[in-house]
């Protein structure tokens, strides 16, 4: 676990300097969605990157690689991630290509103030949280045998809380392109009342 811990914790600080550096000209708020967006495209591609590879061309379990290491003890809490299971593979080589890409091009957005800034981060959010849920629904449908909840580890850290991070943030990227379409639309005359000219 604390392997795993300094692992996210690095790849966090890497996004935090990164958005410090690139977003200076952001609000607050924008800063802390960059840091954010720097944060889980760099753990797509150099934490589930390398677990994709080696699920395609073997499995974690069996994989002397550094970065299995890291798998190895989250299969400890589900073992899906240990033997290549095809639905987490799946989602995961999604994840990799697609999430990570959204999130760059999401940076861009922010960055340059582009129009198309809320649909990119409304598409990715959906993007996370459907990954979330299709890794864990078809799981608890077939009453969770391969997730070990009686360690409180297991469940509350690295399940709970590892995986719940990809479910709050998103909510609150939805929420925030939520309130900007709305203040976009009330900003706007009606088509009706253009009509009615």
């Amino acid at each position: 676990m604390l392997g795993r811990g300094r692992n996210s914790g690095k790849q966090f600080t890497v996004g935090y300097l990164l958005a410090l550096l690139w977003g200076r000209k952001c609000t607050g708020t924008d800063r802390w969605v960059l840091v954010w967006l720097f944060y889980d495209s760099i753990v797509h591609i150099t934490l589930e990157g390398p677990f994709v590879y080696m699920s395609l061309y073997g499995t974690v379990a069996t994989s002397d690689n550094i970065c299995a290491e890291l798998w190895k003890e989250y299969g400890k809490a589900d073992t899906r991630w240990l033997h290549s299971d095809p639905t987490i593979v799946s989602l995961e080589l999604l994840t990799v290509v697609l999430d990570s890409c959204l999130a760059l091009v999401l940076v861009y957005a922010i960055l340059k103030d582009k129009y198309y800034r809320h649909f990119v981060q409304i598409t990715l959010c959906v993007c996370e949280l459907y990954g979330g849920w299709m890794t864990f629904c078809p799981e608890w449908l077939l009453g969770s045998p391969s997730l070990h909840t009686a360690n409180w580890l297991y469940l509350w850290v690295y399940l709970v809380f590892f995986n719940g991070v990809w479910v709050v943030v998103p909510g609150l990227l939805l929420w925030q392109s939520w309130l900007s379409l709305k203040r976009s639309h009330q900003a706007q005359p009606s088509m009706c009342e253009k009509k009615a000219q």
